[in-house]
């Protein structure tokens, strides 16, 4: 018996979006070795499979009602030549450690989704950058060339997509060893926090830090361990990036032989960025027709018309957990923008989980040169966002962060207050400015709070 394909969207093809305008895309210089390389990888298997990316839309659908809280995290891009087993486990385990940290401050689960295993390609603000007096193209990430600024290096590669699958694919095969084989457990997760807590300058952060050991110590002692609750000691782990480079993204498009429909097999979770969210444009069209969990990236230019067409386009069945919207305006605009999408949303009707993300919106130049994100001003962003929600009446459901595990000095502040002058020490990132593993935790206990007052505003209401 032949069964029927179908799409996610009524004349959709997963080859559709090459009629389209595109943009953020590279010029492929030989369009015979480009052909050759997606022929390949069109053979490969998927990456990730329909079921996980269903699972994850349920998550998300929770998340947009208040009972779940969205944690999306990882690396500004992917490298090549920084690739490791401990870069992953130190990325995961940071990750871990915020989940619990805002599990604690939510009291609802938290959907763990890290920028990873696929987040090679980035935007770039222009075509062009001078290094040392010469100008070479922008690096745009290892899936299309090189870092090096060298004409050479700074020429798109086909073979690297190749590259990419295939460090996507252990960097998976990693990861579920980890949610799963007891890396995972949430008694060692909370003594990594502990030990965080314990530094000086911590105080703050102490106390919660010892509610939580409590509360897994009552736990164990009325009979709930990690050896009679599976729950205890593995975790559900989504990957997600950035759906720029769509020759990889058609290659490992795949056809689900559940319900029939397309999905991308590169990733749990698509995002389209600000940069190439144009209603007519290419990464739309592509992510309009896979069922996979899709991000749309909103900055201040987004208009609320054009907000409504997006959600048209992206999700015509209002299907709960198929839409992320993820703001991104800068500290001290949330209020200027926010409250005119939120509203557009409610007026038209519209099923979407809001996730903020406080980074692209406050990248600046270090008085010593480099690119860099304050973390006060990351902090204020996401105080603004639960804010604006607060008021609105709606849901502030899950935070979006550029992000490491590693000892960087990429953003300035934090515990350790790292300064200007102390950028240049540790400073790693190919693009853009990430938190190193001590911001990242310290800004979980701080979203804990917001997380926490809400709860209690909220419970406040409820009773009067």
């Amino acid at each position: 018996m032949t069964s029927t394909i179908k799409t996610a969207a009524p004349g959709w093809t997963r080859n559709g979006w090459r009629a389209r305008p595109r943009v953020q895309m590279p010029d492929w210089p030989d369009a015979a070795a480009l052909a050759a390389v997606e022929a390949r990888l069109a053979k490969y298997p998927p990456l990730v499979f329909a079921g996980e990316a269903r699972r994850l839309k349920s998550h998300l659908a929770a998340a947009a009602r208040g009972e779940q809280f969205l944690l999306q995290g990882g690396d500004c891009a992917e490298s090549f030549a920084e690739f490791s087993a401990d870069t992953i486990r130190d990325t995961f385990r940071v990750m871990l450690q915020m989940a619990v940290v805002l599990t604690w401050g939510a009291k609802v689960p938290v959907v763990k989704v890290g920028r990873i295993a696929g987040q090679f390609a980035k935007p770039r603000s222009a075509p062009t950058e001078v290094v040392g007096g010469v100008t070479l193209p922008s690096y745009r990430g290892d899936i299309i060339h090189g870092f090096d600024p060298t004409p050479e290096a700074r020429r798109p590669d086909p073979e690297r997509m190749l590259m990419a699958y295939t460090q996507a694919a252990a960097t998976l095969n990693l990861l579920r060893a980890f949610s799963t084989g007891g890396y995972a457990d949430i008694h060692r997760v909370h003594a990594w926090t502990l030990g965080f807590a314990e530094q000086d300058k911590a105080e703050r952060y102490r106390a919660v830090s010892v509610q939580i050991a409590q509360a897994l110590d009552f736990m164990t002692a009325a009979g709930v361990s990690p050896d009679t609750a599976h729950t205890l000691q593995s975790v559900e782990f989504y990957t997600s990036h950035e759906a720029l480079l769509l020759e990889y993204e058609e290659a490992l498009c795949r056809i689900d032989s559940t319900t029939g429909q397309w999905v991308a097999g590169s990733g749990h979770m698509l995002w389209i960025g600000d940069r190439t969210r144009q209603p007519d444009g290419a990464h739309v069209e592509f992510c309009r027709g896979v069922q996979n969990p899709i991000g749309l990236k909103c900055g201040p230019s987004l208009t609320a018309d054009d907000l409504k067409r997006l959600i048209d386009l992206l999700n015509p069945g209002n299907e709960p957990g198929r839409l992320t919207l993820i703001t991104r305006f800068g500290a001290g605009s949330v209020g200027d923008h926010l409250p005119r999408l939120i509203r557009a949303v409610r007026e038209h009707g519209a099923d979407v989980l809001w996730s903020c993300d406080p980074m692209h919106g406050n990248t600046i130049k270090s008085a010593t040169g480099y690119k860099t994100r304050p973390f006060d001003s990351v902090l204020r962003e996401v105080r603004e966002f639960f804010a604006v929600h607060a008021a609105e009446g709606t849901v502030p459901g899950g935070v979006h962060f550029e992000m490491t595990g590693q000892d960087v000095t990429e953003c300035t502040g934090g515990l350790h207050a790292v300064t200007d002058e102390d950028l240049s020490h540790r400073y790693h990132t190919a693009c853009d400015p990430r938190l190193n593993a001590s911001q990242a935790l310290e800004l979980a206990f701080l979203v804990a709070e917001e997380l926490s007052a809400q709860r209690h505003r909220s419970a406040l209401s409820a009773a009067g």
